[in-house]
């Protein structure tokens, strides 16, 4: 198996109001993938159906050569997700939530050195919601790291990160595509895209606009820039809202 995630013909709506529509994609193993796009173009909603967590209307999808409906129990032992939002207990602490989750796999990688690679190991016995937002989300891509995954699923991964922190992430992230880790990522950040990404692909009313590599994204645009491509093919470029 050369792909590690199989998309064909993905459609979500939720009643009248088309979400994802009729989206195709293939992750080879070992690579870094890129999805793009506005607030509700359909990003997240792609990512839950291909985890599971939605059922789409028509299409297929297949992660690791399982169907994410009905192999569950086993595709999860093999991936990684990081959402946007969480909720924990209140007063939980991060080693708790780190051991809780460490309890759910059989062959979960070592948190602690995860905690330290992440520079957080001081706060094991913080309350999660002490935590700042960048340390949060620090930890929110340990959670995802944690099962050891084939693949993992990075929503937003670096938001409230400083720069040096968000380097730092990149850093790690190409050491365990270098491993063979699959990595599906979204982003809003261009420079992170770039820096990552084998493959992006651009959605527009949930619909694929671009499919390609940051460099033919770049040539097929006439433009010079990622960010100056991704706003000509959403037709952003006259809007001031940056956020994808």
């Amino acid at each position: 198996m050369k792909d590690a995630i199989e998309v064909e013909q993905l459609v979500k709506s939720y009643g009248d109001l088309p979400a994802v529509r009729n989206v195709s994609l293939r992750v080879p193993k070992g690579s870094v993938f890129g999805l793009l796009g506005a607030n509700g173009a359909g990003k997240t909603t792609a990512i839950e159906c291909m985890l599971g967590l939605k059922s789409q209307d028509s299409g297929t999808v297949s992660v690791l050569g399982m169907n994410p409906h009905t192999d569950r129990k086993t595709l999860f032992e093999r991936v990684g997700v990081q959402l946007q939002e969480a909720n924990y207990q209140d007063k939980i602490t991060v080693g708790e939530l780190c051991e809780v989750t460490q309890s759910l796999y059989r062959n979960a990688a070592d948190y602690k050195k995860l905690l330290g690679r992440f520079g957080i190991a001081d706060k094991t016995k913080s309350p999660v919601n002490e935590l700042s937002g960048g340390q949060k989300q620090r930890l929110f891509i340990i959670l995802a790291l944690i099962p050891d995954p084939e693949v993992v699923f990075l929503d937003e991964l670096t938001t409230g990160l400083d720069t040096r922190a968000r380097r730092d992430v990149w850093k790690m992230l190409k050491e365990l595509k270098t491993g063979g880790l699959t990595i599906f990522l979204a982003s809003h950040f261009m420079d992170e895209v770039e820096a990552l990404c084998d493959t992006i692909c651009i959605l527009k009313h949930g619909e694929a606009v671009f499919y390609g590599t940051v460099a033919e994204a770049i040539s097929g645009s006439s433009k010079s820039t990622l960010e100056d491509a991704y706003l000509w093919y959403t037709d952003e470029e006259d809007t001031n809202d940056e956020s994808l």
